[in-house]
């Protein structure tokens, strides 16, 4: 009873235990709907327990539910090259820090995609492990927009038992580029203001009524305009669930329905609606309107490479049996590439070069980087950027050495920009950054802690402590992170230098 006296304190009313009940006085916030058990005083009432438990419940539950929880990924941090208006990267801008040579490099390469003066090239990005690779190519990405398509794939996802390398590259490849279709269609948009079907006796016999036509009133910031419809623009309707007070627009073409919303002059009818409001259309009812729809070729593909099976029960059940991966012929896409050109010649849609990001590199053989070379060429070729963390080694599945295991001829091909190993000044900035984006509060000595193990571990290694550490932090009663809640983390999770260490001293322990 004590602690609901204390809950209740805090929501604006003062309730004394008795008996299985409380004490309230009459208008204590959260009690206003509450059915009295019976009056003490002419301003107290008793209240049920059970039935504060349930006011209390709901007010948490209410809490909970208006609280975002955002999932933090290892580059959430990263929001842009962070250049300047001259191109000059900041010391630190945008969640990276450092590495001003490589993101001023890849700045220009970013000039070089928006003009579009980067086909049949590629971006290689090389460094040692932990230096911002994939950073740097996330950054290219949001400088780029989200109407750029950005393909991520890493080296060893072409390797499969039921599709060929080539045409995993190739799905790839065609994935980062877009196509941007516009379209100028006819259209009557407004907020339908009457939607009445006209009835009449069905012409074949019998008790039933057919629908002969349906009349739509639209109105707009101009006017209004009252449209006779076919009886299947009505079944149209019924579908998009459409109801006087929403916006809708009609094809004059092809009679496809299209809520958009429901009106803004509505948005006060409710207290709380599932609904998204929108504006009174502007302009007239019957206008011209341009459809903007951006897909990439990979949909395309896909769209008309399914099969579409018959009604019979036997394609029903292959229809439900999971679908095995399978190719899309070479004719398929050259039948959809001639389309696309035909598009591109008269105006109707344009090109999109996205970036395809291969992570991993290496891990490429010979026959797959012969396939880069010939993509590279086409007139329908992504902007490639290439990371790897490999110096002199092996191409994959031969015996040939070469820089970064790449081939020569694909290696002439790439801009190759070089990224540094942090400073460990450059290591504490990046720590605190991190420290901010995930909530957690650093004492005044946790940074240099962190900063020093980083120093001697890797980067990647001290971010991770980061989390683990806060959680010890708050176990001991600590609001803030210390050098010591640090080092505890350190001590209960081996970096992979003192587990190599480890294995050197205890070899024989384990099975080689």
């Amino acid at each position: 009873a004590l602690v609901f006296r204390v809950v209740v304190a805090r929501k604006g009313g003062e309730l004394n235990a008795l008996k299985g009940f409380c004490v309230g006085r009459k208008g204590d916030v959260g009690l206003e709907g509450v059915k009295w058990a019976g009056f003490v005083s002419p301003d107290l009432v008793l209240v049920s327990l059970d039935l504060l438990r349930k006011i209390l419940k709901d007010e948490d539950e209410e809490v909970q539910s208006t609280s975002r929880m955002q999932r933090i990924a290892a580059h959430t941090h990263v929001k842009g090259l962070g250049l300047n208006a001259q191109g000059v990267a900041a010391q630190s801008a945008a969640g990276l820090v450092g590495q001003e040579a490589a993101r001023e490099a890849a700045g220009i390469a970013v000039e070089l995609i928006r003009s579009k003066k980067m086909a049949g090239r590629a971006l290689l990005l090389t460094g040692a492990p932990g230096t911002g690779k994939t950073a740097l190519s996330l950054a290219v990405s949001h400088e780029l927009g989200s109407r750029v398509p950005f393909c991520p794939m890493v080296g060893s996802e072409v390797y499969s038992s039921e599709v060929k390398k080539t045409e995993v590259l190739m799905e790839n490849f065609r994935r980062a580029i877009g196509l941007r279709i516009r379209e100028m269609k006819e259209v009557y948009e407004g907020e339908v203001t009457e939607l009445t079907p006209e009835e009449a006796e069905n012409p074949l016999g019998g008790y039933g009524k057919t629908i002969t036509h349906v009349v739509v009133g639209l109105k707009t910031t101009k006017g209004t305009k009252h449209l006779k419809l076919d009886p299947s623009i009505y079944e149209s309707l019924q579908r998009e669930k459409v109801n006087v007070g929403d916006v809708i627009y009609v094809e004059a073409n092809s009679g496809a329905v299209k809520r958009v919303g429901r009106s803004d002059a509505f948005a006060t009818e409710f207290d709380l609606e599932a609904e998204e409001y929108v504006p009174l259309p502007k302009g007239d009812v019957h206008k011209k309107k341009e459809i903007v729809q951006d897909v990439t070729l990979n949909d395309l593909d896909v769209a008309n490479a399914r099969p579409q099976g018959g009604q019979d029960i036997m394609s029903l059940m292959n229809q439900m049996g999971k679908p095995k991966k399978t190719e899309i012929t070479e004719k398929l896409r050259q039948e959809i590439n001639r389309v696309v050109s035909k598009y591109l010649e008269q105006g109707i849609a344009e090109l999109v070069p996205g970036v395809l990001f291969i992570d991993e590199v290496h891990m490429l053989d010979l026959e797959c980087f012969a396939y880069l070379n010939r993509a590279l060429e086409s007139n329908l070729a992504p902007i490639v950027v290439l990371a790897t963390n490999r110096g002199m080694c092996e191409i994959h599945g031969t015996d040939f050495r070469s820089p970064h295991g790449i081939p020569v001829d694909l290696l002439d091909r790439c801009m190759i920009i070089r990224t540094q190993p942090y400073s460990l000044e450059e290591v504490a900035q990046i720590l605190a950054i991190r420290a901010q984006i995930e909530g957690i509060s650093l004492g005044d000595d946790a940074l240099p802690a962190l900063a020093e193990i980083g120093g001697r571990t890797s980067l990647r290694y001290t971010c991770q402590l980061l989390t683990p550490a806060s959680i010890l932090s708050l176990v001991n009663g600590r609001e803030k992170l210390t050098a010591e809640d640090v080092r505890e983390a350190s001590q209960i999770f081996l970096d992979a230098k003192a587990s190599a260490a480890l294995l050197l001293e205890n070899g024989d322990r384990y099975i080689t």
